[in-house]
């Protein structure tokens, strides 16, 4: 009774009947889950890749206000940056 359906690497397939093999799934799985939770560089590139999608997304469906959007967002960095060199110097 096997399904075409993608198995995620952290699931542990229904149907194993050797106790041996489904310790081994069972651990295998847990190892991967592990890894994928502790795994922070690849959670960040993820995040990253996302959130880079999203604004393409966002910029071609309103192109004025991706625009306005970066403009804004570099006037804070610009805004943040003065402000921490103004307090420094004094």
């Amino acid at each position: 009774m096997s399904s075409n359906l993608p198995v995620p690497r952290s699931a542990v397939p229904i149907g194993i009947d050797d106790p041996v093999v489904k310790a081994r799934t069972e651990l295998k799985a847990a190892l991967a889950a592990i890894e994928e939770k502790a795994n922070v560089p690849r959670r960040v590139s993820r995040a990253t890749d996302e959130g880079i999608a999203k604004a393409r997304t966002f910029v071609r469906r309103n192109p004025a206000l991706g625009v306005a959007a970066v403009i804004a967002s570099a006037a804070v960095v610009g805004a943040v940056v003065w402000g921490v060199v103004r307090a420094y110097t004094r």
